[in-house]
């Protein structure tokens, strides 16, 4: 090996601190229609989405980041305040207020002060709060459907009227 065979040898060992290799893998797997995410990574994903919220906007309510996480998980699945108010375990006033916190604001709530002020702050944060929690918990159910439904189909239809006449 000549001297600057050996220089650029060294370079490369200090760069990569012995490794061997100066690649990294992404941190983060892209998502794929055949993954269906676990319901607690999907909690956490929504935990760590209240936490930010709560840093960033005054909840009006002392819930714990887990009563939150289950009033946004009954919320996308269509259930009422009444309903949120028994899965959570306070009072429906208490279901209003924190909705608003997340930015849920439904389609016939009243257009009172504090609904007002819940759209605002959503629309100024680009609806991103809850545009993330509408991806978190409605692409589980869709990404299943549709991943069966292309391992089922994948080829039937292809293959339905070809003749084979093959002689062994």
């Amino acid at each position: 090996m000549d001297d600057k065979t050996a220089e650029l040898r060294d370079i490369f060992l200090d760069a990569t601190d012995g490794e061997g290799t100066v690649t990294e893998r992404q941190a983060e797997r892209r998502g794929s229609l055949v993954d269906v995410d676990d319901p607690e990574v999907v909690d956490g994903r929504l935990h760590d989405l209240v936490v930010t919220m709560r840093e960033r906007y005054d909840f009006e309510t002392a819930l714990e980041p887990a009563g939150y996480v289950r009033l946004i998980r009954g919320f996308y699945a269509g259930d009422d305040d009444d309903a949120l108010a028994e899965a959570v375990g306070v009072d429906r006033e208490t279901v209003l207020r924190a909705r608003l916190d997340c930015h849920l604001v439904r389609e016939d709530d009243d257009d009172t002060p504090a609904v007002e002020a819940s759209r605002k702050r959503a629309v100024r944060a680009n609806d991103r709060f809850r545009d993330a929690f509408a991806e978190l918990l409605t692409d589980a159910d869709l990404s299943g459907r549709l991943a069966s439904d292309s391992r089922e189909d994948g080829l039937r239809e292809a293959t339905e009227d070809i003749e084979t006449n093959v002689s062994l």
